[in-house]
């Protein structure tokens, strides 16, 4: 392991990145020039990936396209050190560099991954996390506690709409698939008058999915059926002020019966389970010139309707004389609105005779999520309210000691408080204070860039409502999350091959570990108590390294590497089991992609996509693991004017691949419960279609 990391570090020291976000322009021109563009808006201030003392990944259009996406569950796969869990239509639930929730029951959450889109904090609702209209998707890896708080213990996502107005461009696309796939998209936009414009974009994608239930003779009871809606407009409220309204409406109505007792997808389940979640969201951001700087006012509020259930025996009713019956589903209704008020410098108002530049601002967040579960071993419904509630302060400065060495320092303060109450009595108040940031050393020399940084996140504490659980594991402590990192970006060896790469060691306090403890039925069969506590301490630490070679005119290759070792120490298991140390779960220790385009013609494009992730544990509280995995895309890309056609396939050679697994118990009524099995929820097989765009 530690000569893996030193070799790496070596490498790390030699090469460079410019911000390119792992993509590949449209025109099979791209130049090192192209790249250093890559504009980051998941900053104070608007700067390049290139000059961005973080590591991070930003996928454009065409990078995303070239994965036919319509969920971030298709792209995650490509960006080291990222991984995700389903359990769930979707993979909603993201780790970066091994943190990260992977489920969620009748326990409320505090997210580890922010996800943003646009202005809406949607963290722990990435089931929103549907691709359309989208301008790119931004990873950053690592804690991001100035600009996010508390749902960035280990980093962010975000994804990036397409400008309002006239600038973006007008195109329908329609995409058919195997499985009964097809997907619709289309987006426009105008100038209003001078100075105003809009931008309307709507989705709708449909697939019966790659199961089978035998026992009621249909295919589509793990089918996928999303329809999205977005609307903005933006303009100039005098010649200082700048407004932007959004609306976005998702309705999504999947289904769920992933689980069969033979892990080959064919269920028998007689009453699959479902997926689904409404959303209203609108904001408001307004942005005023003043002479010491832009003055920036954002407020949202969104509703979710969250519905989300499944068969928990996976069989029919009269299946085996041994077997039992049950249904569990959760019912949420959230309501979350965010006010933020944030002051960025102008030049003439930056401190220390102008060698300071500053940006201060206030948040405010309060969510309000009620959860009715409906379950066959409960005597009656279970319905609680939680209402947590995060009010922060944050300011960094942007130093520049030198010509070539800038200081970055951000500090962010966070009161953060819930209120919770259920109708078995419980009832629970917390607050406390958090303090986390960071501070980076940016030299610049030549084209290379160079950083060293220091930050924390932090993550609130919380409780296991449960009335099994015992007394000492009710409630967990806050963790925090030191991340020492440097890295290096770029040109390596010659202008044609760009690169980033950095190196990190992550410390976390009061790690939050999610276990389980089985519990035997009167019936004879297993229930399930979820638990999170805290380990003394985890340690995450590894590096990842990106590069794009601009090989020639017609030829493009990106690679991407990412090494992880992360384990957890201290820590007594559900079922006694004392834990000296142990690797954490949705942590491979490997993770890479090689993306290549080669353009035939003027006007013929071939792509291919290569996915690699290594075995990992599913849980902390079992020993089932994912096995190493490759998956391989590609594409045909024919170009004639305004349309762009594709031909494509994905997941190439039909390999099995899991993306949600448990352990530790049988389900099994034929072998009368007595062994404990692996049971997996298994991705999609080979799937493959055309999809054809015209843009106007």
């Amino acid at each position: 392991m530690y000569k893996t990391l030193f070799t790496l570090s070596l490498l790390a020291s030699s090469v460079a990145v410019y911000a390119q976000g792992t993509n590949v322009s449209n025109s099979s021109n791209s130049t090192s020039t192209d790249i250093e563009r890559v504009v980051v808006t998941g900053d104070f201030r608007q700067t390049t990936l290139d000059q961005l003392s973080a590591s991070a990944t930003i996928l454009d259009q065409e990078r995303l396209r070239s994965r036919q996406p319509s969920h971030i569950d298709s792209v995650l796969n490509s960006i080291p050190n990222v991984n995700f869990a389903a359990g769930a239509s979707r993979g909603r639930f993201v780790q970066i560099r091994g943190i990260g929730e992977r489920s969620q029951f009748a326990e409320p959450i505090n997210p580890s991954v922010s996800f943003i889109v646009d202005e809406f904090d949607f963290s722990g609702l990435a089931a929103a996390g549907i691709i359309f209209d989208t301008k790119q998707l931004e990873v950053y890896r690592g804690p991001q506690a100035t600009l996010y708080g508390t749902g960035a213990l280990a980093g962010a996502v975000k994804l990036s709409s397409n400008e309002v107005g006239s600038d973006a461009p007008d195109y329908v696309e329609a995409r058919v698939g195997n499985k009964d796939s097809y997907r619709i998209e289309g987006a426009t936009g105008d100038d209003i008058n001078s100075d105003w414009g809009y931008r309307v974009a709507l989705v709708h994608n449909r697939s019966d999915g790659f199961v089978e239930n035998t026992f009621l003779g249909r295919s589509d009871t793990n089918n996928i059926d999303e329809t999205a809606l977005r609307f903005a407009v933006e303009g100039s409220v005098d010649d200082r002020t700048t407004l932007a309204l959004t609306y976005r409406w998702y309705d999504i109505d999947n289904g769920y019966d992933a689980f069969s007792l033979d892990n080959d997808n064919k269920t028998l389940s007689d009453e699959p389970g479902f997926d689904e979640h409404q959303t209203h969201a609108v904001s408001a951001r307004s942005t005023t010139n003043t002479a010491a700087g832009d003055l920036i006012l954002i407020a949202t509020h969104a509703s979710h309707n969250i519905a989300y259930g499944y068969d928990e025996d996976w069989t029919f009713n009269g299946f085996h004389p041994w077997g039992y019956t049950s249904f569990d589903a959760y019912y949420r209704d959230v309501e979350t609105q965010t006010g933020e008020l944030r002051f960025v410098s102008s030049d003439s108002a930056a401190l220390f005779d102008g060698m300071t530049d500053w940006t201060a601002g206030v948040f405010y967040k309060n969510t309000e999520e009620k959860l009715l579960r409906q379950y066959t071993y409960l005597d009656s419904d279970f319905a609680s309210e939680y209402t947590p509630t995060t009010t922060a302060i944050y300011a960094q400065t942007e130093s520049r000691l030198k010509d070539n060495l800038v200081l970055v320092a951000g500090l962010r303060v966070e009161i953060y408080d819930f209120d919770y109450a259920d109708n078995n009595q419980l009832t629970r108040a917390f607050d406390t204070t958090m303090v986390g940031g960071k501070v980076a050393l940016q030299y610049t020399q030549g084209d290379h860039f160079y950083y060293g940084s220091i930050s924390r996140g932090f993550k609130g504490a919380g409780f296991n409502p449960d009335s099994r659980v015992n007394d000492n594991q009710r409630f967990f402590d806050e963790e925090y999350n030191w991340n020492y990192e440097v890295g290096v970006k770029g040109p390596l060896l010659t202008p044609d091959l760009v690169a980033r790469a950095a190196i990190f060691y992550m410390d976390r306090k009061d790690t939050q570990v999610s276990d389980f403890d089985v519990i035997t039925r009167n019936d004879g069969t297993a229930g399930f108590v979820d638990i999170i506590d805290n380990a003394d301490l985890g340690t995450n630490k590894g590096a990842e390294l990106e590069l794009s070679w601009f090989a020639s005119d017609n030829f493009q290759l990106d690679a991407s590497v990412g090494y992880l070792s992360a384990t957890f120490e201290g820590y007594t298991l559900a079922d006694g089991t004392e834990v000296s140390e142990q690797r954490q779960a949705q942590s491979p220790k490997w993770t890479a992609n090689l993306y290549s385009e080669y353009a035939l013609t003027d006007n013929m494009l071939w792509r291919v996509d290569v996915d690699y992730k290594s075995e990992y544990r599913f849980s902390d509280g079992h020993d089932v693991t994912a096995p190493s995995t490759t998956l391989v895309n590609s594409e045909l890309v024919v170009l004639y004017g305004d349309w762009q056609t594709s031909l494509w396939i994905q997941n190439a050679f039909d390999r099995e691949y899991y993306t949600r697994g448990f352990g530790g118990f049988s389900n099994d009524p034929r072998d009368e419960y007595a062994f404990e099995e692996p049971y997996y929820q298994i991705g999609n097989g080979r799937q493959f279609g055309i999809t054809v765009k015209y843009a106007f």
